[in-house]
């Protein structure tokens, strides 16, 4: 069965992230389309080289830049996004776009209040300073090593920072980190009532530092509705970067069964 896949990439990478499940997926005869942030179209070298499209992008601006690449496809897509692409997916969800969808290693949506103590150590070289708030912030490689690829031999995680990491907006980092605390909705707030939403399923890599396993878990259970499917499956041994590290090739036939088993026609 031929399906239309739209795979949404995190922060501190781009949609070369997703090359492997590009190339996977398309050899199975699938549409894979894989948009990039607003200005994030550039090679994760040019990105590196001139970080200036990191400084300026909001969260409001990627949804807007997904949503419109939704609406003009001619049928509805399987969702699937990591790291913040994961809490992009459940927005567009939220909006009744989407066939199904699936987070991988999520950041959470507002109100999940979830922060362990790894998350904390992965984020501190941006939130350590509120200067932060206005820069593009790269991570050297022991800091990306610790939130991305821990489980990884170190050559293998090296080559794997020098490939896909670029800098984190640390102005989109802060609005997420204080959503909690800010009166009001921000930009990753959803209706967890929501009865119309598209089957939806949480992938957690049990060894991820940034995004761990009780995020995944909390997230899942602020959906209310029992209209709606929400599921979470935990990969062991598996660290953030799930669209790239070893094993990725089980993740990904995984979830696109349970999207095509479970997409709402």
């Amino acid at each position: 069965m031929s399906t239309t896949i739209v795979l949404l990439h995190g922060f501190w990478v781009t949609p070369r992230s997703w090359e492997h499940w590009i190339s996977r997926y398309e050899s199975q005869g699938h549409r894979v389309l894989a948009p990039a942030y607003p200005g994030f179209e550039v090679e994760v070298e040019a990105l590196n080289a001139d970080p200036t499209p990191v400084e300026s992008v909001t969260i409001e601006s990627i949804v807007a830049n997904f949503e419109a690449v939704i609406r003009g496809l001619d049928e509805p897509p399987i969702l699937i996004g990591h790291s913040a692409g994961g809490a992009f997916t459940q927005l567009l969800l939220a909006k009744g776009l989407g066939a199904a969808g699936v987070a991988l290693n999520s950041a959470p949506t507002e109100g999940v209040p979830v922060v362990p103590l790894t998350q904390v150590k992965s984020t501190f070289p941006v939130l350590k300073n509120p200067a932060n708030r206005h820069k593009a912030v790269a991570y050297d490689f022991e800091h990306w090593n610790y939130a991305f690829t821990n489980t990884l031999p170190e050559d293998e995680a090296r080559a794997l920072f020098e490939r896909y990491a670029v800098p984190v907006s640390g102005k989109i980092l802060f609005e997420t980190a204080l959503a909690n605390l800010t009166p009001g909705h921000s930009g990753t707030w959803v209706d967890y009532h929501n009865d119309d939403r598209a089957p939806l399923l949480f992938v957690a890599g049990s060894e991820d530092h940034i995004m761990p396993p009780k995020v995944q878990w909390s997230n899942a259970r602020h959906y209310k509705s029992d209209r709606t499917l929400t599921e979470v499956v935990e990969f062991g041994g598996k660290p953030h970067l799930l669209p790239a590290a070893p094993g990725w090739e089980e993740i990904a036939d995984y979830v696109l069964a349970w999207a095509q088993r479970n997409a709402r026609r």
